[in-house]
């Protein structure tokens, strides 16, 4: 998740995790010649901003000029941290990133929303976490997200869902996750998969690019130790090239996030190389 909530994993859940990691462990010496020439471009890497909450509230102009020192050219918002639209894209502008992406709620002012984004210069959106405990909310909650999206095109801006672990449990034996995706509007409402989440959730990222293509536009590039901890991209055992190579093709979006990193820096440095130098 973008930390917008937090969820507690009891310890079945947690060798449960560690399975699911395994099925998607990087073995060496699986990736042909062909493959591994493959990378993602510079300018489809980005950050989730919510990875630097701490330090963005009090020195805004400053971590965003660190950013783009380490090399990030966009940036996904989670929040403008206390300054206004304008405010917050004229530090941007200033700092030489592009804002692409944001996470936005749609209970609210929608018509302030928007246009906020616009002002931002975001092209992509996404509701970054919602919950319901019965099948009827998640269907209602999936007509509101499709009424939204459509408003959102008229001003030029895709909308998306981002996903946390709970989407796949099931509830009466079905899945938050695939009334979402089966009760939205597929040609408006776009998937963003982090991909930490995901596989705590049990679902495998290149089954669910299939599955839903061409919806899958953006990832959330976190990683995950054996036990399920989350960790800094490129540094656990998610099997990132085995997921890039089944769809870098049609995702826009490669977002490196922690959500609890210990050097806030360090983990958008470690994320940005990582990005810049896997090959698949």
């Amino acid at each position: 998740m973008c930390g917008h909530a937090t969820e507690q994993y009891s310890r079945r859940t947690i060798l449960g995790v560690a399975t699911a990691a395994l099925a998607t462990v990087a073995l060496p010496g699986v990736a042909d010649a062909a493959t591994a020439r493959r990378r993602i471009p510079l300018d489809r890497i980005s950050i989730q901003l919510y990875s630097l909450r701490s330090l963005l509230q009090n020195d805004p102009e400053g971590t965003l000029s660190a950013l783009a020192d380490i090399g990030y050219r966009k940036v996904e918002l989670a929040g403008t941290y206390g300054r206004s639209a304008t405010e917050f894209r004229a530090i941007l502008d200033r700092c030489h990133l592009k804002a692409s992406s944001t996470h936005v709620g749609i209970d609210g002012d929608l018509n302030r929303t928007i246009a906020d984004a616009k002002i931002l210069g975001n092209s992509l959106a996404n509701v970054p976490y919602a919950q319901f405990a019965t099948i009827a909310e998640w269907e209602a909650f999936a007509g509101r997200l499709t009424t939204a999206a459509a408003a959102f095109r008229k001003a030029g801006i895709a909308l998306g869902y981002h996903n946390h672990a709970h989407e796949f449990a099931p509830i009466g034996g079905v899945r938050p996750y695939d009334v979402l995706t089966a009760k939205t509007d597929k040609r408006t409402v776009h998937l963003e998969v982090d991909l930490f989440w995901a596989v705590t959730g049990g679902a495998d990222p290149v089954g669910l690019f299939r599955q839903h293509f061409p919806r899958v536009t953006q990832y959330h590039v976190k990683d995950m130790t054996a036990d399920g901890q989350m960790t800094d991209p490129g540094t656990g055992v998610i099997d990132f090239r085995r997921i890039f190579a089944a769809s870098c093709h049609t995702v826009r979006e490669f977002i490196v996030e922690h959500d609890q990193p210990a050097d806030p820096l360090n983990t958008a440095k470690a994320g940005f190389e990582y990005l810049r130098t896997v090959r698949f």
